[in-house]
């Protein structure tokens, strides 16, 4: 079915406390040249000690609302996007509805595909829309990672940071900004990348560490790059386009040289790879619209661009989309 639905504001937020890598040295066996040459990572963000997702994605929703000039209060559904919710019930997409006091005939619902969550939530926006359900749907992509990170685990405590970021997707017949989408998982390797909750056992056995995320870093990283490169090429060939038509690729950003290898892989330069890696890290859900807020900030994106979005990771699974920016 054709897409009546685009993109039509964006906004985000980061924490202002900054961890680098020098800070690092001072907690874990490590450098900043081993970190920058094996990640590409500078800096993350570190979340308040009482501010969780729900705040930062609050945050991420004002900036879009003061910078675009948007309106959220007819909005028809919410889609948290996140696996570091402030709580397992009440979801965030219903702790920002009550902080922003929305009419009560809206729909609020989280979404955890963990750092493809944000494009997944764009691709149910987008079906929601063009089925009919809705017509305004604000999709917020939000972590607090640094909640659920061991920093005595040298190999995971340098990836990861905390952001937000908002869109808002609108009905529009005439002028559709989605122009595919495609999604797969691994669900047997699901082991490799966890963070337990109630359920302290993964996979049948104890988990190693209690809720805090661990990853198997090989193992992730040959998922990624054996699949997201097939992904993007099925997503391209699904949407009739090729690398040529694509102006920007925004994969999720985990680190510089799985996102490097991709994109050789698949023929995109580095200039036309946007990534949110060097000042905020792995924020899963958050990375993503942190990289098009950069962009968008640098005046890089022009509106009518295709940007081809994949995100990938815990599940695990994967999910991109083709959208045409505003």
């Amino acid at each position: 079915m054709e897409s009546k639905a685009r993109i039509t504001a964006l906004g985000a937020y980061v924490p202002e406390k900054k961890l680098t890598n020098f800070d690092l040295e001072k907690i874990v066996e490590t450098t900043d040249e081993w970190i920058v040459q094996r990640t590409g990572i500078k800096e993350r963000r570190i979340s308040a000690e009482d501010e969780f997702a729900l705040a930062m994605g609050y945050k991420a929703v004002l900036n879009l609302i003061e910078t675009s000039g948007k309106s959220i209060d007819d909005v028809d559904i919410i889609i948290f996007c996140t696996f570091t919710p402030d709580y397992l019930t009440p979801s965030c997409a219903a702790g920002l509805h009550g902080m922003f006091d929305l009419r009560p005939d809206i729909g609020v619902i989280d979404m955890n595909a963990a750092c493809a969550g944000f494009v997944w939530g764009l691709c149910t926006a987008n079906a929601y829309i063009t089925s009919g359900m809705a017509k305004k749907i604000l999709v917020v992509g939000s972590e607090a990672i640094t909640k659920v990170t061991n920093y005595k685990d040298r190999n995971t405590c340098i990836l990861f940071g905390d952001g937000a970021g908002a869109v808002l997707v609108e009905y529009d017949a005439e002028n559709p900004g989605f122009l595919g989408s495609y999604f797969g998982a691994d669900g047997k390797s699901g082991d490799r990348l966890y963070c337990t909750n109630i359920n302290k056992k993964i996979a049948g056995i104890d988990a190693e560490f209690i809720d805090t995320i661990w990853q198997d870093g090989r193992a992730v990283y040959n998922f990624a790059i054996r699949t997201v490169p097939a992904g993007v090429r099925s997503l391209l060939d699904a949407s009739g386009l090729t690398v040529d038509d694509i102006q920007w690729f925004v994969p999720h950003s985990a680190n510089a040289r799985m996102i490097q290898s991709i994109s050789e892989k698949l023929g995109f330069s580095e200039e036309k790879t946007l990534t949110s890696l060097e000042p905020f890290g792995n924020s899963s859900s958050g990375t993503i619209p942190l990289a098009l807020w950069l962009a968008q900030k640098e005046n890089k994106i022009k509106k009518g661009d295709l940007l081809a979005l994949y995100g990938f990771g815990g599940g695990l699974n994967h999910a991109g989309a083709i959208v045409k920016w505003f």
